[in-house]
């Protein structure tokens, strides 16, 4: 506890007397100053305990006194002490009284009491209080080491934390989630605290932000938020709550947690990056067919991966839709990075292998099927596909270019370690799809499943179409017959004239002859099924005569 007027009052040494203000004793002193200028204030800083013998002032006028103690208590001075036997053989009236209008407790100090002795108790006291929070703060910090080794690890730490600030504390990961609380209660405390949570992460780590509350059922507690992480990229958060802002033991305890859980948050980039080459070396084996070598290669750290299905995902940054957005892309948060933070949170709550391996401009994640990764996966393109309808109503609106999304994933079928390189190539053709029909997310099971027509919605298919048609189009442009219309009701009739002439309520001679002008202009056979087959693709392909 630093120094207070009672503490100095039962000094015993000191023999100060209390005159005015005893309720008001409790206050720390930060520091005790000697002053005889008639307006000390502009040296003040707040706190003091202000010494005087009023050589420069009229100590018996009583409107002197009040503007002067007035003055003091505005400036935050906590406390007057007034040595007798000096200029004045004891305190005057009119100081007494101004000091007990006001609520400045006022000491007296006796003849034999030096101001230095004064100053000397207090320094002492605080050089004491100071030690007392170094000595706290160290002895916490080892405490904290030990919890953070404990086999509970993150969650032990948060515990001994809450313990020594006598309030709360929690541990958010990379995606905003609460991992640890302590105690029970501050779960649902620190839940609330998400949307603050989310705008500290986005900004560049280190990084802190104090919350208030005034929530009568929550005590008016103070949060702080403090970001974890070594590099720009938030790896999570503290929170801390108490009734109070932090003293210095405290202080001490909270950035021993913060330099802990950054080292248990964020491994070192050497074991990243060797993680990363093992991952790689595993994939490049699978997709070799080679499982066997890839499962001795993976030992514990992925071995489990190869135990069960798993799926295989491909993810590409794409390009933005305009030199705006392009600028707005290069400062926001790199979405490939973003989605392996997501991946990886995902699975390591839930003690899940995971293998994600970045490449120049894409990801490739192999992960449990069924499992949290995957889950994770899909939670990210359904967020990402939300952005983007919100982006594009935005831009009907004239806010502004909307196009692109900043991330195309592909995801393959179920899979073993025999069928990763089947997996993978799903996984492109999945990835082939979300690029040209603007998705964020496409599985294979889609592309299997759905109707290969889908897949024409491409710029080189339709170019095919026109020029395909062309030469129809013109000649139905000259009023000359309907040919275009023919060749579909009799592609579609699969080649009927009966049921197509019908369809087009034409006579069927005059179908036929349709048919040998189509064959004439085209230079191609209707008996040949790959030519019947490519011109009815190039109907479905085109709505229309080319522009």
């Amino acid at each position: 506890m630093p120094p207070t007027l009672a503490s100095l009052v039962q000094h015993s040494a000191l023999k100060l007397t209390v005159l005015a203000g005893a309720d008001r004793l409790d206050t720390p002193v930060r520091w005790a100053h000697v002053s005889e200028l008639a307006d000390p204030v502009p040296w003040m800083d707040g706190g003091e305990l202000l010494l005087i013998t009023a050589m420069k002032i009229d100590a018996e006028d009583r409107e002197t006194m009040r503007r002067y103690v007035r003055r003091l208590v505005r400036a935050g001075v906590v406390g007057l002490g007034f040595a007798v036997g000096v200029n004045y053989e004891q305190v005057p009236d009119a100081l007494v009284d101004a000091a007990r209008e006001e609520g400045l407790p006022l000491l007296e100090v006796p003849r034999r009491t030096p101001f230095l002795a004064i100053t000397k108790a207090v320094s002492a006291a605080i050089a004491a209080d100071q030690y007392r929070a170094v000595t706290a703060g160290f002895e916490a910090q080892r405490e904290l080491t030990r919890a953070a080794l404990a086999p509970e690890g993150p969650a032990a730490l948060i515990t001994r934390l809450a313990a020594h600030l006598g309030g709360w504390a929690a541990l958010y990961d990379a995606s905003g989630a609460v991992v640890a609380a302590a105690p029970d209660w501050a779960a649902r405390r620190a839940a609330r605290l998400g949307a603050d949570v989310e705008r500290l992460r986005e900004r560049p780590a280190p990084a802190s932000v104090v919350v208030g509350s005034d929530d009568a059922e929550e005590g008016g507690d103070r949060v702080e938020l403090q970001s974890l992480g070594s590099g720009r990229r938030t790896r999570g958060v503290l929170a801390v709550g108490t009734d109070e802002p932090l003293g210095t033991a405290e202080r001490y305890a909270v950035h021993s947690a913060i330099a802990l859980l950054t080292l248990t948050t964020e491994r070192s980039r050497a074991l990243q990056d060797a993680e990363q080459r093992l991952g790689a070396a595993v994939l490049r084996m699978l997709l070799a067919g080679e499982p066997d070598h890839a499962r001795a290669v993976a030992g514990e750290l992925y071995g489990g991966l190869l135990d069960a299905p798993f799926r295989m995902l491909v993810a590409e940054a794409v390009p933005s839709g305009g030199a705006e957005e392009e600028r707005a892309q290069e400062t926001a948060e790199d979405p490939l990075g973003a989605l392996a933070d997501a991946v990886e949170t995902a699975a390591s709550r839930v003690a899940e292998p995971v293998l994600a391996v970045p490449e120049e401009d894409r990801i490739l994640v192999l992960a449990p099927d069924g499992g949290a990764a995957v889950g994770a996966c899909v939670a990210y393109a359904r967020a990402a596909e939300a952005r983007r309808s919100a982006a594009s109503r935005g831009g009907e609106r004239g806010a502004g270019p909307t196009e692109g999304t900043g991330i195309a994933l592909g995801l393959s079928a179920p899979a073993g370690p025999t069928g990763a390189a089947a997996a993978f190539r799903q996984a492109e053709q999945a990835l082939s799809v979300a690029r040209r029909r603007g998705r964020v997310l496409v599985e294979h099971e889609e592309v299997a499943a759905g109707s290969v027509l889908p897949l024409l919605a491409d710029d080189a298919v339709r170019a095919f179409a026109d020029g395909t048609l062309r030469a129809l189009y013109e000649h139905d442009a000259t009023g000359r017959g309907d040919l275009v219309a023919s060749l579909r009701a009799w592609l579609s009739r699969h080649g009927q004239w009966d049921a197509a002439a019908a369809d087009l309520g034409v006579h069927r001679h005059t179908l036929r002859y349709r048919m040998r002008r189509v064959e004439e202009i085209l230079g191609r056979s209707l008996d040949d099924p790959d030519a019947r087959m490519e011109l009815w693709l190039a109907l479905k392909a085109t709505s229309g005569p080319p522009a």
